[in-house]
Parts: structure tokens; C-alpha cells; sequence
């Protein structure tokens, strides 16, 4: 997919957020708030506590090196009520998704584990099996246990019916 056709983009400290959802704001400050210095945050720095708000939008990934390939690990319940059905525990070929069927769709999570570096994307719901809504608005979080190999993403949607 090139550049001008895709419709996400790496964040970093430069990224204007005027506009975001509150509650993916929200999941961004909460990321950089619990990163070591000069590190990424890693699954034992997270406390669901500190995010009640935030949990039912939440999916963790793990990512598995070589690839990488990514399985899904928790799925928030809203996510799970508008796709229909919970893949928690299935790779992201797996899932029923249409991942197999789109890669372009896993060019993203490819980037955000390569790059160590959050992805957001802001457009139309691309799952042709789900269209329970209509956009999507979202960002990607690289997790990593040592602070460098990134070996999960967190992620949260905010789906909607319309853009408005």
C-alpha cells in the first residue's frame, strides 16, 4: 500500500492530536505516562484500575517474532459486542476478519512493532463481515517486556456509525 493510500499514521511527540476522540487521547496519555524512560511501556507497567473508562475498547495483541505474527490475547467487550464474535486467542490470520483476504490490513500492525512506534488511524471500517459501524477511529501502542522488543500491542477502537 503507498504512502498517500493508506489512512494511518505513526504518531510521535510532534503529532498534532487536536481532534481525537477523548477516549483514544485518553489511551495515548495513559501509554506515554507509564513508559520508563527512554523506554516502551511493557504489560507490567499497565494497572486496569488506573483505566476503568478505557477497558471495554481495549485489545491487547501478543506479537510473535519471527514475522511478525500476532494473536489476539483480551478483547474488550464493546469491541467483542460490535464484531459479533470474540477471537481472543486467535491469530490475526485466524480471526475471521478478513485479514487473510486483505494483508493490507496487517501492514499497520507490521509497522507499529517495527517502527516502536504508535500508529492512529481516523476512516472507514475496511472488515467487509462486520458492518455493525461505519468508521473507525483508533490507535495502535507498542508494549514491549524489556522496553525495546516489542511483543504486544495495545490497542483501542472507538466505532461509530458516522463520522459526526
Amino acid at each position: 500500500m503507498t504512502e498517500a493510500a493508506r489512512d494511518w499514521f505513526l504518531v510521535d511527540d510532534a503529532t498534532d492530536r487536536a481532534g481525537w476522540n477523548p477516549l483514544v487521547l485518553a489511551a495515548h496519555d495513559y501509554w506515554l505516562r507509564i513508559a520508563p524512560p527512554g523506554l516502551l511501556p511493557g504489560r507490567q507497567h499497565m494497572d486496569p484500575l488506573d483505566i476503568p473508562d478505557l477497558l471495554p475498547r481495549i485489545w491487547l495483541l501478543d506479537v510473535i517474532w519471527p514475522g511478525p505474527e500476532f494473536r489476539f490475547r483480551l478483547v474488550g467487550s464493546r469491541i467483542v459486542n460490535r464484531l459479533g464474535h470474540d477471537p481472543t486467542g486467535e491469530r490475526l490470520e485466524d480471526a475471521s476478519l478478513d485479514y487473510e483476504q486483505n494483508p493490507s490490513l496487517t501492514e499497520r500492525y507490521r509497522a507499529t512493532a517495527e517502527h516502536r512506534q504508535p500508529t492512529y488511524r481516523l476512516g472507514p471500517q475496511r472488515l467487509t463481515r462486520t458492518r455493525d459501524f461505519e468508521f473507525v477511529e483508533n490507535i495502535f501502542l507498542p508494549m514491549s517486556e524489556d522496553g525495546r522488543t516489542v511483543d504486544m500491542l495495545m490497542a483501542l477502537s472507538v466505532l461509530v456509525d458516522s463520522p459526526d
